[in-house]
């Protein structure tokens, strides 16, 4: 089969290996499609180090053609999407049978773009933040994939206001059909909210916009953080502070509640899915690469030239 290899140069190229076969609690999935998400330049850069050569890749969608011990043999065949620990950047990937989630009739390249962002943005908005009706949310990278889906999460767990926060004019222009109420450079935040005080904050950022985050949230307000996309020099927080002012700073890490409890990311990776095939929630794929442009799709990402969701076509 082909696969792409992370090498020891920092080089991605395709190679031939021979297909994987499961282990205990494992499928082998033919893979059509792979989600290009935040954790591949990570790993590109050597901030998650893996030994090398490697394959990445950490989001699949295709049908299960293997199963390993444990695991029903009438899966083999079942058109699924996966969550997956390496490898989906090839023709055949094995993931754990916990995260590989049926997905009926959702198009094989729809239920790509669903990756780990569809169940991190749904569990900020529902288990991590909580939010309530009528609260009000600032979500920054407001024009990623994790960013579009939190804030139409949102609407539905009865948000009364929605505001996002992004690098650019056009990255404003796009977020801006995913229902936000107002948008904001991030040159602009906090100043342009003026004397709003938001109830929830979800951070990926990291850095000053958390400093001026957890200082504007309103009294019983909770800011999330889940990434540090502009620094990884540490935030401090004054928890005598936050107590006086009801105010939360909590955290979310979405690999390791796959490490965990694997069962409630599927379970919050499940009800993203149904909330997507009802129609109910849209994710929007924006490009879509061959199986040999990974560079140049993890590069873009990096770069912050894209916007909601990327996939690579495999099959």
């Amino acid at each position: 089969m082909q696969a792409v290899v992370l090498d020891l140069d920092d080089h991605y190229r395709l190679t031939e290996f021979d297909e994987p076969t499961p282990g205990p609690g494992q499928v082998a999935i033919r893979v059509a499609y792979a989600g290009v998400q935040w954790g591949d330049t990570r790993v590109r850069n050597g901030h998650f180090p893996v030994p090398r050569p490697f394959v990445p890749g950490f989001e699949a969608s295709g049908h299960i053609v293997a199963v390993g011990e444990g695991i029903d043999a009438r899966r083999v065949g079942e058109a699924v999407t996966a969550l997956t620990t390496s490898g989906a950047y090839a023709e055949v990937a094995l993931a754990p049978s916990t995260l590989t989630l049926g997905i009926g009739s959702l198009p094989l390249r729809t239920a790509a773009g669903l990756g780990w962002g569809a169940p991190t943005a749904y569990d900020l908005i529902n288990t991590a933040a909580r939010v309530r009706p009528g609260e009000s949310v600032l979500i920054h990278a407001a024009a990623g994939s994790v960013g579009t889906l939190a804030a139409q999460f949102a609407r539905l767990a009865g948000a009364g206001r929605i505001v996002g926060v992004v690098g650019t004019t056009e990255r404003a222009d796009y977020a801006a059909q995913f229902g936000y109420d107002q948008l904001l450079l991030r040159k602009e935040f906090p100043a342009a909210l003026g004397d709003e005080k938001p109830d929830v904050i979800l951070d990926p950022v990291g850095g000053s916009a958390r400093t001026a985050g957890l200082e504007r949230l309103a009294a019983h307000g909770r800011l999330v953080a889940y990434g540090n996309l502009a620094t990884q020099e540490p935030v401090l927080a004054d928890t005598n502070d936050l107590l006086m002012h009801g105010k939360s700073l909590l955290t979310y890490n979405s690999n390791l509640l796959s490490q965990t409890h694997p069962e409630r990311l599927a379970d919050s990776a499940r009800r993203a899915l149904d909330l997507v095939a009802d129609g109910k929630v849209r994710m929007d794929i924006t490009t879509e690469y061959a199986l040999g442009d990974l560079a140049t799709a993890v590069q873009r990402l990096a770069e912050g030239s894209t916007h909601g969701k990327s996939i690579l076509r495999v099959a």
